[in-house]
C-alpha cells in the first residue's frame, strides 16, 4: 500500500474520531439559533475547517520561506494562501454571527488535538528541514493528503449540514481542492 494511501486512511480515521469527540464536546454548548440557518454539522465543519485551513497556510509559509523551490510549486503555495485566508475570515465571521466558539476559544477538551489538520509534528518538521526540490516534492505530497482530508470534511457537511453558504463553501472546497490535487499529482509526475 502506498504511503499516501496509508496516510490518507489514517487522516480520515482521525477526522472521524475528532468529529465524534467534537460533537460530544459540543453537546453541552448552546446550539446555533434557528434564525442562523445553521445546524451543529455546519458549526462543526466550520470549527474544524478553520484550523485545517490554517494548517495549509502554515505549510505554504514554510515552503515560501525556502529558496531553490520550483516556481510552479511556489505559485501553488501562494494560490493556496490567497484562497484559504479569506475563507478562514468568512468562517470566523459565521461562528461569531451564530454565537458559536472557535475551536481554540471555549472548546474545552478540544485543545491540543494535534494532527487534526492532517499534519503531524513530524510531517511539519520534515517540511521545515527539507530544502530546494526536496521541499517542493514533500510539500506537494503532504498537501495532497491535506486537501484529501478537506474534501472528506466538505463531503460530510454536504450530507448533514443545512446552511446554504456553508454548503456553497463545501462545494467550492471540493471542486478547487480536487483540481489542485490533480495539479499536484501532475507536478510530482513531471
Amino acid at each position: 500500500m502506498k504511503k499516501t494511501t496509508v496516510i490518507r486512511a489514517l487522516a480520515t480515521s482521525a477526522f472521524a474520531l475528532i468529529t465524534v469527540m467534537g460533537l460530544a464536546a459540543c453537546s453541552t454548548t448552546a446550539e446555533p439559533s434557528e434564525e442562523s440557518g445553521a445546524n451543529m454539522a455546519d458549526v462543526m465543519f466550520v470549527q474544524m475547517m478553520i484550523p485545517h485551513h490554517e494548517g495549509a497556510i502554515e505549510m505554504s509559509d514554510v515552503l515560501l520561506s525556502k529558496t531553490g523551490v520550483d516556481p510552479e510549486v511556489v505559485a501553488l503555495a501562494e494560490q493556496i494562501k490567497a484562497a484559504q485566508g479569506p475563507e478562514i475570515e468568512q468562517m470566523k465571521a459565521w461562528l461569531d454571527d451564530w454565537g458559536m466558539p472557535q475551536m481554540d476559544d471555549g472548546m474545552d477538551g478540544m485543545d491540543g488535538m494535534g494532527g487534526m489538520d492532517g499534519m503531524s509534528d513530524e510531517d511539519m518538521q520534515a517540511l521545515e528541514d527539507a530544502s530546494g526540490a526536496e521541499a517542493g516534492d514533500l510539500f506537494l505530497e503532504q498537501m495532497i493528503v491535506h486537501h484529501a482530508g478537506a474534501i472528506d470534511m466538505a463531503e460530510e457537511v454536504l450530507d448533514d449540514g443545512q446552511h446554504p453558504e456553508v454548503r456553497e463553501l463545501a462545494e467550492n472546497i471540493i471542486a478547487s481542492q480536487a483540481a489542485e490535487i490533480e495539479q499536484m499529482r501532475s507536478m510530482l509526475d513531471s
